[in-house]
């Protein structure tokens, strides 16, 4: 059995489900605004009437390459997303507390796709885990914390 983890210091809190979700949908909409222009640039307007969505490899780098680099290029410049930035938090490595590893924030965000899996409920556990982790902070050893104090409530 794993040894309890140790306590957060008194300046950090951990950050909890509505928090991350208000940070995602934010991240969401900042991501759309960024994607939808390039889309209509590459695939031009006609797609707006579509009955199908666009398939091909631009596509494929529209839909999961540009939100992956994005995310991840954030996450290791600034340990967070404008989201996660808008509430003072940052993803930190759960053992030192320190700045993620590069290929540890990779894995976190793969480990979204495993967090999906059962209707969410990788996400969901965040609102139950003792520390706010979800499943892919759990695959990818990392934590999610803001500064306390009232100048960030």
């Amino acid at each position: 059995m794993n040894p309890a983890p140790p306590p957060l210091p008194a300046n950090l809190a951990y950050v909890g489900f509505w928090i991350r979700t208000w940070a995602s949908l934010i991240d969401s909409i900042l991501l759309l605004i960024l994607i939808v222009p390039i889309g209509l640039y590459v695939f031009g307007t006609n797609v707006l009437n579509a009955s199908e969505p666009p398939s091909g490899l631009g596509n494929f780098f529209l839909s999961w390459v540009i939100p992956m680099l994005v995310v991840v290029v954030f996450w290791i410049r600034r340990q967070a997303t404008p989201g996660k930035l808008m509430f003072h938090a940052r993803i930190v490595d759960a053992t030192t507390l320190g700045e993620p590893r590069p290929m540890q924030l990779v894995i976190r965000y793969l480990g979204y796709y495993v967090s999906m899996l059962f209707v969410f409920l990788g996400f969901i556990w965040v609102a139950f885990d003792q520390r706010k982790q979800g499943l892919h902070d759990k695959i990818a050893n990392t934590l999610v914390v803001r500064p306390t104090g009232p100048e960030y409530d």
